[in-house]
């Protein structure tokens, strides 16, 4: 089995020595994705947003590698206030509600930039999902509003 990985070009990648996703066999692991477009955070200061676009991000890193958001099997969700539980969970129940993957949404001291709320993980499962015939040529993540 050769693992298949992707890049979402933002500047942490190169430097923590990470990939966007990694399709192994019928699994993809996606990294934690943040409300991050083009480089640059978008929504800030809005909860559900930054949620929405992180939720936006896993969707397009699981689709440039064959993949949809309803084969997501585990999430895990970090916030930087616990006390906006229902804004975060709001916007991951929308993205979910068919699929309702197992997840975790845990309070974390802070994330990589100060101005981002929450950062969203993500594993996908799909039998025979991992087919090279389904990789999709790089493509950057579309903005969600």
């Amino acid at each position: 089995m050769t693992a298949r990985r992707i890049s979402s070009g933002t500047p942490w990648e190169s430097v923590v020595g990470y990939s966007r996703a990694v399709a192994a066999g019928d699994y993809v692991f996606v990294s934690g994705c943040t409300s991050v477009m083009d480089g640059k955070l978008v929504h800030e200061g809005d909860p559900y947003h930054q949620t929405v676009q992180a939720i936006a991000n896993i969707a397009t890193a699981l689709a440039r590698l064959g993949f949809e958001i309803a084969d997501v099997v585990r999430t895990r969700i970090f916030v930087t206030d616990i006390t906006l539980w229902q804004e975060y969970g709001r916007a991951h129940g929308e993205a979910f509600a068919t699929s309702r993957p197992a997840t975790t949404m845990v309070e974390v001291s802070r994330l990589v930039d100060p101005r981002m709320l929450v950062e969203v993980e993500a594993v996908a499962y799909r039998q025979g999902g991992s087919g090279a015939s389904r990789l999709l040529p790089d493509s950057p993540p579309q903005a969600f509003a």
